[in-house]
């Protein structure tokens, strides 16, 4: 919804940001965002041809960067030949309009980056609806930039006497149709959002009937945590080495080593400075995150940036409402890093949670049973493994147990069926008179 796309072209990219001692430390720029901004750009579609960082007080009211840097950046495009100018920090909709009436190029911020590859990533008709919710509403206040020469034609809905007083028709500006149209279709979008929300979560009754117990994996985005699921799961799932690979959640059923089936949903990535508006628009996708019984969060072990990275990783989860989640902690990528640093960086996540750390290299395959074995620990009060003596008279529990839990032997004996199962707790329960004798 946007009027800039790099879905046509490989953009020429300046890239640009600022550190100023008001921001807070997520709004600021660095090198390392500055990377990881490129990165976004080319995962885009587009290419780094520059960068500029300046070190201020605070930002500048009109330009965000002070008069000096504005010149750098504009000889910068020159000289580049560039066509795109791209903030780190987020630009207010003036600011836009200021940069590309003093540049005569396109201007956009890090979120318009992250939300035009949402936007090529999205394949369920629920992403789509979210990205493009995502999308307007972050165009709504940007209209002016639009058709900013619509209000130099003058005309429109006037004033004072002698016309101006006309119904709105054909004397509405059409960038006042435009947004009216938008704030029509966000409204459309939000109520079949709700919709699917609701399927949602009637499916999730099915679940709880079923008592199945649920775990979500998240992280950083490319931390790894398709193809962790892919590892565990033994089947095959999309994964990438590319930012926000995974906008659709992909959910498998596995079974832990004492045989309690599990159901593992794999996430959309985070990353810093998420957009609030696409936290908001994906709540009903990450709400597996929310409803799950605990978190498996993927830290790519060899990204100097991991700490960093996992801490934005819970900010994210406490804006979902998960941040109390039980959670285990996966060190992927253990075997690009040498041991005495895996410790340090051990000892850096511990203070932050209460889980376990699980060291692992997903693409050699190696510590996926210490992960079970972890899930096993996460669900310890959730099921009981026994034995059971069942009449023959009552085949019906028989069945229940296979559909309810996990049967790992059944034996036949003169006074009815023994059947030694996995069963969720409520269930074990009901069962407890028929408990049979070791």
């Amino acid at each position: 919804m946007t009027d800039h796309t790099m879905e046509e072209k490989r953009n020429h990219a300046v890239l640009v940001g600022l550190h100023a001692s008001s921001l807070s430390q997520e709004e600021n720029a660095s090198d390392a965002t500055l990377e990881e901004l490129e990165a976004l750009l080319e995962t885009a579609g587009g290419v780094c041809v520059g960068s500029v960082l300046q070190n201020r007080e605070t930002p500048e009211a009109r330009t965000f960067i002070g008069e000096g840097k504005v010149a750098e950046v504009a000889a910068l495009v020159q000289a580049q030949g560039a066509d795109l100018v791209v903030f780190d920090n987020e630009l207010s909709p003036s600011q836009q309009r200021e940069w590309e009436r003093l540049i005569d190029e396109c201007v956009i911020d890090r979120e318009e980056v992250i939300l035009d590859i949402f936007a090529r990533r999205a394949r369920t008709r629920e992403a789509t609806l979210q990205v493009e919710l995502a999308r307007m509403q972050y165009s709504l206040p940007r209209m002016a930039r639009m058709w900013n020469h619509l209000d130099r034609q003058g005309g429109g809905s006037g004033g004072g006497k002698g016309g101006g007083g006309a119904a709105r028709g054909e004397g509405e500006k059409q960038i006042e149709v435009d947004r009216r149209l938008a704030r029509a279709r966000i409204e459309a979008i939000q109520k079949e959002l709700a919709l699917v929300t609701r399927q949602r979560a009637t499916q999730r009754k099915e679940r709880e009937r079923q008592a199945v117990a649920t775990a979500a994996i998240v992280g950083y985005t490319n931390a790894g945590k398709s193809s962790l699921l892919s590892l565990v799961s033994g089947s095959e799932v999309m994964a990438k080495d590319m930012l926000f690979a995974t906008l659709d959640t992909t959910t498998r059923k596995i079974e832990l080593p004492h045989g309690q089936p599990l159901l593992l949903t794999d996430t959309v990535g985070f990353i810093r400075n998420l957009p609030h508006r696409l936290v908001e628009a994906f709540k009903s996708t990450l709400e597996e995150a929310v409803l799950a019984d605990f978190l498996v969060q993927v830290v790519d072990a060899s990204d100097p940036e991991a700490v960093r990275h996992y801490e934005t990783t819970l900010e994210v989860l406490g804006e979902l409402g998960a941040g109390d989640k039980p959670m285990i902690v996966v060190l992927n990528k253990v075997d690009l890093v040498p041991e005495e640093e895996r410790h340090t960086l051990e000892t850096l996540l511990k203070p932050h949670f209460n889980g376990r750390v699980v060291p692992m290299s997903v693409q050699e395959g190696h510590g996926a049973e210490d992960l079970l074995n972890a899930c096993v620990e996460m669900l310890e009060s959730r099921v009981r493994r026994a034995r059971f003596l069942i009449p023959y008279t009552r085949s019906d529990l028989a069945a229940a147990m296979h559909s309810e839990g996990k049967v790992l032997s059944t034996e036949y004996v003169e006074e009815g069926t023994l059947i030694e199962a996995v069963l969720p707790v409520a269930f074990y329960n009901k069962f407890s008179r028929f408990l049979a004798e070791k």
